[in-house]
C-alpha cells in the first residue's frame, strides 16, 4: 500500500488559506498539563509511589491517535453569553462565518442532554476532510481531555466517500461555571480512521492452556511492571 493511501487529506477554501489554525497530528497537540505531570506519584492506599497515567500506554496512545481539529477562533464565554471576533473574507464557496451555531434542544429529546433551556453547541470546522478509501473516520471528543469545558459528541462519517463538504461538531457545553476566553487552536474533536471491515464474535471459557498462559503473564507483569510498553506496545 503505497504512503498515499495512509494520507487523510484537509483542504481548506483558498480564501482562508493561512487563517485557520491547521489540524495536526494529535500525538503534537498533548495538554500541558500532562506534559507537566509526574510521571510517579505517592499512594496514600498503598504507602509508596506508583506509576501515573503518564507512564500508562493505552491512556497515551488514545490521546495521541488520529488527529485533532482546532477551533477556528476565541471564543469569549462570560454571564451566559459567548461572543467572538473573526473577521474571515468572502470567497468563492459559501460557509459559516462563525465559529460555532446551535441545535435545538428538541433534537436531543429523550437523550440525557436534553435541557429545554439550553441549546447544544455546534463547533463549525472548515476544513473539508478526505480519508483513503475503504475508512471511514471516527470523529469524537478529544480524548482524555477532561479539562475541556465541552464535550464533543461522537460520530462515524465514511470520510472517503463525503468528501466535498464541511463536517460540524455538535458538542455539550457541560461547564456552566466557566468563564474566560477558549484560545483559537483549541481541539474541538479528535478524529481516528477506522477500516470498514465486517466482524463476528466467538465467545467462550477458558481452555487449560488459556488459564496457564494468563497465570504466567500476570506472575511476570507483577515482577516487571513495564512489561506491556516493552513486549507488547506496537
Amino acid at each position: 500500500m503505497s504512503e498515499d493511501k495512509l494520507t487523510i487529506k484537509f483542504r481548506c477554501p483558498r480564501a482562508l488559506e493561512g487563517l485557520l489554525p491547521n489540524p495536526v497530528p494529535a500525538s503534537l497537540g498533548l495538554p500541558g498539563w500532562l506534559k507537566a505531570m509526574p510521571t510517579k506519584a505517592f499512594s496514600a492506599l498503598n504507602l509508596q509511589e506508583e506509576q501515573t497515567v503518564k507512564r500508562c500506554p493505552p491512556f497515551v496512545d488514545a490521546m495521541t491517535s488520529g488527529f485533532l481539529i482546532p477551533l477556528i477562533c476565541d471564543l469569549r464565554v462570560e454571564d451566559g453569553q459567548i461572543t467572538w471576533d473573526n473577521d474571515l473574507p468572502t470567497g468563492e464557496i459559501n460557509f459559516p462565518r462563525s465559529p460555532i451555531s446551535f441545535h435545538d434542544p428538541g433534537q436531543v429529546t429523550g437523550t440525557p442532554l436534553f435541557d429545554e433551556d439550553r441549546f447544544v453547541v455546534k463547533f463549525h470546522n472548515l476544513w473539508t476532510i478526505e480519508a483513503p478509501a475503504g475508512y471511514a473516520l471516527y470523529f469524537t471528543h478529544p480524548i482524555n481531555r477532561f479539562d475541556l469545558p465541552f464535550t464533543t459528541l461522537s460520530g462515524i462519517v465514511d470520510c472517503d466517500r463525503y468528501i466535498d463538504n464541511w463536517i460540524h461538531f455538535p458538542a455539550n457545553w457541560h461547564d456552566t461555571n466557566f468563564h474566560g476566553v477558549l484560545p483559537k487552536g483549541t481541539p474541538i474533536a479528535q478524529c481516528i480512521p477506522v477500516r470498514r471491515e465486517s466482524w463476528t464474535s466467538e465467545v467462550s471459557a477458558f481452555t487449560a492452556e488459556d488459564t496457564r498462559r494468563m497465570h504466567e503473564l500476570q506472575d511476570t507483569l507483577r515482577r516487571e511492571p513495564d512489561l506491556y510498553r516493552r513486549q507488547f506496545r506496537v
